[in-house]
């Protein structure tokens, strides 16, 4: 989230789509009727499904599942072509005035510049600004002579970016942002949008008008946001949804203000903290880049992932990433402590160099292949997550082994019992299973961080039963395990391990408030702040990552989180309920990553020269007689920068303005995001058919991995989640059991007339994988539509159960994995699968 929950609750206006709050984050969706109730705010749900947040909507639209960026990129159009955009901030605080390269071009035909079809990938080369200051109002820029730039191994280097971009403030140079904005977003006529979702076009006209209302004659106090969940993330158009909605947000001039944003709902506890802390391959902890083969010292891998500041000469951005080395340094010496040092390059070469991709679908594909030959799974049931749980069960029968820490017995951890399997078949089954008992969650201290980035401590409220262990014991167990055998018996490289800090009181069960004080981090020298006088002295924890340097005196695990421990205390611990601003700020309350702010980018919610859009919902503001930014809210900002020397709000990014245009591959598949269909798709692409499919989304091609056509399966499916249910765990729980006890298939009420099915009835559904079946729960909540002249159906399957759980639903349910259903196809950015919209047929058993 930008913001976070309660900040909700000073919005004028709500878009959620890809989410349902009000069944999957009850208690969160408080926020969303709060601003109802008190500020009379607006709500618009547009879904698959009309659900019980929808029922409680301003305006509901359905759409067929697959088909947001079309809906978003329609909003993007009908923003500028009635002028409701903030402008001042459009101008100041975007990349709307950066022009673009000459070779620069928009995917009319489905591709972007650069792209090759042996490779399925792009040169992304001219997705990059030009060089050379202002050039308002004066024609085309002359682009300088390219330059072969090499690198250490003579093949050209990346493109980056140019230090003095060139810009036109006037917005009307052809290859500025904004004019190739407008362009993109000119074929998402509302014509086009009804053609793609299935939206008629009157209502997605209504939901427009409403959305955009917040700019309106030009008014910036209003404020709107976007709240969105996996039912976004799960499919192969993920990240750039994402972005399409980060885009209308800067359009109207709503990220970094109190009540707007873009702001997902994490679907687990800690989903926030296991992304912060390397849950993926592709990062460290902080969200610092991982080493590549090519990083042959600490020097080439600092200078690959620092950004330098690119922008209008005349601007100014502070490139908060460009402190890259401080933090990289300090992580090190978290991890090796003294033995991370200047001489051995901070140990830099115990790090693995990560040459291929290691993200979910592709793990148990290599175990398919026969490459992963064991696994580790806390707390993730791979079999029924999915995607295709029957190549993820065939997977596991190849491994030589596999490590289940749950609390109860799981899909996985049965792999070998899943339905179908004969005894003799399982005779044959190799793999060694080990399963351990875990504590739950209510048996283990520790910190959850929450869709806001709030990290909040809890205590445990009961031991852990019999023989279960909390995680980092059994982790703690088989380090030291692992250590004592490198110890004994040497190996290739053991100095990763050998070296590995590990100075805890017990460290066979590290407690993890010990752990929480290394992630904050400490001082290895005695530090002074010379502008204030502060003083740390060596040992001491550190009071933020403004002290944070690169000649190891300091350590921490996670430079984000530093602040959270420090010598006054745990301060994910607080729960102060003050809140003199009455914005829900609530300071003293646990700890927000990042530096304890509530609301990042905020410097945004002020004008250029300082003064908040609206005073009413004040969270910073230039102070002139301090010559210091002040606020409610930590401000996000460089504490002395005037706001006449125009530095960006968006700290984070080396132009200090947020991105309209992504440049240089920081999204693979383009710099704007463009409507592609679903790997399994109703219809060809109406805007371009001869490139229906996202050009560099790779299908996995083992003898398992099957993909539908429209041809064999006509319906659209969509998997979602129960508030009586949680994932797969409380199948084995006899309350919500009792609550709802077995599995059912929502099926639209005109297309059972048409199939002949009554509610209760047993349905087979059938998807180029597997077959699913349950009973259908025949509804109006899910209508047929019409995608480009075709009438359509979708249905939606619950996740939750499987070939586990209690004996009470014995007889209820056939035992099958919704997720044998979804095809392994990922997204080119996040690697996340395509749960959210695949292609089945439906028939009665």
């Amino acid at each position: 989230m930008t913001n976070g929950w309660i900040d909700i609750k000073n919005t004028d206006m709500m878009l959620i789509m890809g989410g349902n709050p009000a069944e999957n984050h009850p208690c969160g969706f408080k926020w969303a009727v709060e601003a109802k109730r008190t500020r009379n705010a607006k709500m618009i749900v547009v879904d698959p499904r009309f659900t019980r947040t929808a029922s409680v909507a301003d305006l509901f639209c359905q759409i067929r599942a697959g088909s947001d960026i079309a809906f978003l990129g329609g909003l993007i159009h009908y923003a500028i072509e009635n002028n409701r955009i903030a402008k001042d901030y459009l101008l100041n605080y975007t990349n709307a005035a950066f022009v673009v390269k000459d070779g620069f071009k928009l995917p009319e035909d489905g591709l972007y510049s650069g792209f090759d079809a042996a490779t399925q990938t792009y040169d992304k080369s001219t997705w990059n600004y030009e060089e050379g200051g202002d050039v308002s109002g004066k024609g085309p820029v002359r682009a300088a002579a390219a330059k072969t730039v090499l690198g250490k191994d003579g093949k050209p280097a990346p493109p980056h970016l140019p230090e003095n971009v060139a810009y036109d403030l006037t917005l009307k140079h052809t290859q500025c942002v904004f004019q190739l904005l407008r362009k993109q977003y000119s074929r998402y006529t509302p014509e086009m949008v009804e053609r793609i979702t299935g939206a008629p076009k009157e209502q997605f006209l209504k939901i427009a008008d409403m959305f955009t209302s917040v700019r309106k004659d030009g008014d910036m106090k209003k404020v709107a946001t976007i709240i969105y969940a996996v039912g976004w993330t799960q499919h192969t158009s993920g990240t750039q949804t994402i972005r399409t909605a980060a885009m209308l947000q800067l359009l109207l001039g709503d990220v970094g203000r109190s009540g707007g944003g873009v702001n997902a709902l994490r679907g687990h506890s800690n989903i926030q903290g296991a992304t912060d802390l390397a849950g993926i391959y592709e990062i460290l902890p902080g969200y610092l880049k991982v080493p590549v083969p090519t990083d042959t010292d600490f020097k080439t891998y600092l200078e690959r992932i620092t950004p330098k500041a690119s922008k209008p000469h005349i601007w100014d951005s502070w490139n908060y990433w460009s402190n890259t080395p401080k933090f990289a340094v300090s992580f090190m010496k978290s991890m090796y402590g003294d033995a991370a040092t200047k001489q051995n390059d901070w140990a830099f070469h115990y790090l693995p160099k990560v040459d291929r991709n290691y993200s979910w679908t592709y793990i148990w594909d290599n175990m398919y292949r026969g490459t992963v030959k064991g696994l580790f799974a806390f707390g993730m049931n791979g079999v029924a997550i999915g995607p295709d749980s029957n190549k993820n069960i065939e997977a596991l029968k190849k491994a030589d082994w596999l490590v289940v820490g749950e609390i109860y017995p799981d899909e996985t951890s049965e792999f070998w019992k899943s339905p179908g399997i004969t005894t003799d078949e399982m005779k044959k089954i190799q793999t060694t299973v080990y399963r351990l008992p875990c504590a739950g969650f209510a048996e283990k201290d520790g910190t959850f961080v929450n869709s806001a980035r709030w990290l909040q401590w809890k205590n445990a409220a009961l031991p852990p039963p019999g023989d279960a262990k909390v995680d980092q014991e059994i982790l703690a167990r088989i380090f030291l395990k692992v250590r004592e055998m490198y110890q004994k018996d040497g190996g290739t490289f053991p100095d990763p391990i050998l070296h590995a800090s590990w100075s805890y009181t017990n460290p066979l069960n590290p407690a993890l408030a010990e752990v929480a004080k290394e992630i904050n981090g400490k001082a290895y020298a005695d530090l002074k702040d010379d502008k204030t006088g502060q003083e740390v002295k060596a040992g001491q924890q550190l009071p933020g990552y403004s002290w944070l340097k690169d000649d190891g005196t300091t350590s921490s695990g996670n430079w984000l989180y530093c602040g959270s421990f420090t010598e006054a205390g745990n301060l994910m611990a607080r729960r102060g309920t003050e809140d003199p601003s009455g914005l829900g700020i609530y300071p003293n309350w646990a700890f927000s990553w990042p530096a304890n702010r509530r609301v990042m980018y905020n410097r945004a919610s002020c004008d250029l020269q300082g003064k908040p859009w609206d005073s009413t919902r004040k969270q910073v503001w230039w102070n002139e007689a301090s010559a210091k930014w002040a606020g409610n809210d930590v401000p996000d900002f460089k504490p002395d920068s005037n706001p006449k020397d125009h530095m960006g709000p968006f700290i984070m990014n080396p132009e200090g303005v947020g991105r309209l245009f992504v440049p240089i591959g920081a999204v693979a598949d383009g710099p704007f995001p463009e409507h592609y269909e679903p790997i399994e798709g109703p219809v060809e692409n109406p805007l371009h058919p001869q490139q229906s499919n996202n050009p560099i989304v790779k299908k996995f091609t083992t003898d398992a991995d099957k993909y539908g056509t429209a041809k064999d399966y006509d319906i659209v499916c969509t998997t979602y989640r129960l508030t009586e249910h949680y994932h797969y765990w409380t199948k084995n729980n006899p309350m919500n059991v009792q609550l709802v006890p077995e599995p059912f298939i929502e099926v639209p009420a005109e297309l059972a007339d048409k199939l002949g099915i009554r509610g209760g009835e047993m349905l087979k559904v059938t998807s180029a994988r597997a077959s699913y079946q349950a009973k259908a729960m025949v509804t109006k909540r899910i209508k047929g539509m019409t995608i480009d002249g075709k009438k359509t159906f979708q249905i939606g399957i619950p996740i939750h159960w499987g070939y586990r759980g209690i004996s009470e639903d014995e007889g209820r349910t056939a035992k099958t994995a919704a997720n044998l259903l979804s095809p392994t196809v990922i997204d080119p950015n996040a690697w996340t699968p395509e749960f959210k919209g695949f292609l089945v047929k439906v028939e009665k058993v």
